[in-house]
């Protein structure tokens, strides 16, 4: 195909979910169903951790930076899907598509950050937990919070400098659903062997490898911790507090590892289209319904605030 001059590309047309017409309504139905039970389910975590006091813990501060980077993330990668269904405009600009990029990769980085402070504050409060209150105090919890948040964004932002120094592509047409970075370097005719490289190193080992190492080694601690505990009842108690962040931290490194570290004869685009819009879609909407069928504390504050509002309803 003929290559394409970037200063004459002020645009890009986003392919989408499938091309098949008799498939368009049922995946609109499904993302649609999917995005508004993710907004549903996490903005019910994020009002229940800012308005019930039982839930003013690090924990839950961590919980409600985790529904808000699920909404962020679901709202970047599946709003041009639906608003293409909507309108049928495919286009998309080219300072839009990478400022999409920057965004999505960031709450991504962001969000196994976060994963990785809960998982150290588990290992606080299950392996030191007479120093627990002292060590996870209001002032650390909000400073690594927002070292997460900064460093997901730092982290990003020369992937996507050089992202902005291409100077051709080979087609305007970006086979996904939303402007994601493995495929706009696909469409590149430049040497995109310095941006390999950075995605390797520092997108591989140090934004995804470093934050599952930090966790594996925090549970190393966590499990070996729970097992010296004498009585059954008591390692139940232990392993309950943090089975539902395990639970997310399995599902969401397990789809990843799936999804960017197959052999390449078995990766295909198709393939790869149904894996994003799994970790973009479902996950998002799994990890508020995680946390909300495997913990009591969760369930006991909706029953307070929904029966306070049942009662301020009736006056």
């Amino acid at each position: 195909m003929e290559q394409t001059n970037k200063s004459r590309v002020t645009y890009f047309i986003v392919k989408g979910i499938s091309d098949v017409l008799e498939l368009q309504v049922p995946i609109f139905l499904l993302v649609l169903l999917i995005y508004l039970t993710t907004l549903a389910a996490n903005m019910t975590i994020l009002l229940l951790v800012c308005l019930d006091r039982h839930l003013h813990t690090p924990m839950y501060f961590f919980l409600g930076n985790l529904s808000v980077l699920d909404i962020s993330c679901s709202t970047i990668s599946l709003h041009k899907a639906l608003i293409t269904f909507i309108s049928g405009d495919k286009a998309v600009s080219v300072f839009s598509c990478i400022t999409q990029i920057f965004l999505f990769l960031s709450f991504t980085c962001d969000e196994l950050l976060i994963l990785t402070a809960m998982s150290y504050d588990r290992f606080v409060a299950i392996c030191n937990p007479l120093r627990y209150h002292v060590v996870m105090n209001h002032k650390i919890c909000f400073l690594l919070a927002c070292v997460c948040w900064v460093w997901g964004f730092i982290d990003i932002l020369p992937c996507v400098l050089e992202i902005s120094s291409f100077t051709c592509y080979t087609s305007l047409e970006i086979n996904h659903f939303f402007c994601d970075l493995v495929p706009l370097m696909k469409l590149s005719c430049d040497d995109t062997s310095i941006l390999e490289l950075y995605v390797i190193i520092e997108g591989v080992f140090i934004a995804t490898f470093t934050p599952f190492l930090l966790t594996f080694v925090s549970y190393v601690f966590i499990i070996g911790t729970i097992l010296r505990i004498q009585s059954s009842t008591g390692r139940r108690k232990a392993f309950y507090t943090c089975s539902s962040h395990l639970t997310i931290v399995i599902l969401l490194y397990a789809t990843l590892t799936y999804q960017y570290f197959r052999p390449p004869s078995f990766v295909t685009l198709e393939s790869n289209k149904l894996l994003s819009l799994f970790n973009t879609a479902a996950v998002p909407m799994l990890n508020p319904l995680i946390y909300s069928l495997k913990n009591k504390d969760v369930i006991s504050a909706l029953k307070r605030n929904f029966s306070c509002f049942k009662t301020k309803s009736k006056r």
